[in-house]
């Protein structure tokens, strides 16, 4: 059941262009959202559909909650899966606390199977993380922070250990660096950490360094995947119904003044870019109810996840250049909303798995690692 009304989704629209035009953060939207319950661990289903809602009013701030629901996604999966290890995540989601995804690193073309940040063992048990993050959205408002760094401590098994940072912890400073060309209201600051402690008991995981088989990270990239294409299908949603809306108004001198929903090379681009549209949803959505099911595709899990990703950000980009062609030229004024949806989409080229991975991956899939 979605959280979203249609009088909240308005609100939430009707100031997406000025967290963008301002470069500010969404900080009513947050209120709003958690207030309705869109923070809540769900069913990945359920959060994918409603992700998918919000991006086609504001994907600035589907973006930007869709990682507090990754972490959220990331416990809910292990728990079907009889690992209640990280319940207390769920528990602290119910309480209102907003979790942050802060593991991307430049420079790290690894991504989650290597860090070039530093997880250093206390006496304790906890670890001190020092490195740099990047991309941390949610910057001004999260009040804990997902993270992972590399124990070296053993040179000979290196480590990679994963946990959760509490805002109020020394050690750490975001830079309040974010001025970008699209997805500017998630605020996704640079985060400095100085021997910031993570407890014992708030660590999450501990891995080998490099690609291992385990549920952890099934649910990291599970929902990762699947909820960042959910928001590139939103955008591509929204983007098809201005095209539309746009075509019935405007209106052709050198055909009378008829509609240009009436030119047949109008009317077949729509037609093409709706059909783009319309394989996401099975594909994002079977997945998703796969993930929620138990269903085991086995080595085909990472193929099949990193092609839905592709796929959404590749078909959010052709749907918005079609509707932007169709609507004229009044469409690429800065101020439009189709120029921000198509500033928006691009950020969908950086954030992983990049193409260069996905088909990395679906070809040693189909074909084997490369023979040295």
């Amino acid at each position: 059941m979605s959280t979203l009304s249609p009088e909240l989704l308005e609100r939430i629209r009707s100031r997406a262009a000025g967290y963008d035009r301002d470069n500010a953060f969404f900080t009513d939207d947050l209120d709003e959202l958690r207030s309705a319950g869109f923070l809540q661990p769900r069913p990945l289903l359920e959060t994918a559909r409603d992700v998918r809602l919000l991006a086609a009013h504001a994907p600035a701030t589907a973006l930007g909650l869709s990682m507090h629901l990754v972490v959220v996604g990331i416990a809910t999966a292990l728990r079907a899966r009889g690992d209640h290890s990280l319940d207390w995540i769920l528990t602290e989601a119910d309480n209102g606390e907003l979790f942050a995804f802060g593991n991307s690193e430049a420079g790290n073309d690894q991504v989650m199977f290597d860090s070039r940040t530093r997880a250093e063992p206390q006496p304790d048990g906890s670890y001190a993380f020092t490195g740099t993050k990047i991309f941390t959205s949610l910057s001004p408002a999260w009040t804990r922070l997902s993270l992972f760094g590399r124990d070296d401590s053993d040179p000979n098994h290196p480590l990679l250990i994963h946990g959760v940072l509490d805002r109020g912890a020394a050690g750490h400073h975001n830079l309040g660096d974010w001025n970008t060309l699209g997805m500017r209201a998630t605020q996704s600051y640079t985060t400095v950490l100085d021997g910031a402690i993570v407890p014992a008991d708030r660590l999450t995981r501990v891995l080998p360094v490099g690609p291992v088989a385990d549920a952890y990270v099934f649910g990291l990239f599970a929902n990762f995947l699947l909820l960042i294409s959910s928001v590139y299908a939103g955008i591509a949603d929204r983007a098809l119904e201005l095209g539309v809306e746009a075509v019935k108004k405007r209106t052709s001198l050198k055909n009378d003044g008829r509609a240009y929903s009436d030119d047949p090379d109008i009317r077949w681009q729509l037609a093409d870019a709706a059909i783009t549209l319309d394989s996401l949803a099975p594909q994002i959505e079977s997945l998703a109810s796969d993930v929620d099911s138990l269903v085991d595709h086995g080595a085909d899990w990472f193929r099949l996840l990193v092609g839905t990703k592709t796929r959404a950000v590749d078909a959010a980009r052709s749907v918005i250049e079609t509707a932007l062609r169709v609507s004229g030229g009044r469409s690429y004024d800065n101020d439009s909303e189709l120029s921000r949806l198509y500033r928006d989409a691009l950020a969908g080229l950086f954030q992983p798995s990049d193409p260069e991975s996905a088909h990395s991956t679906i070809a040693t899939n189909l074909l084997g690692p490369i023979e040295n």
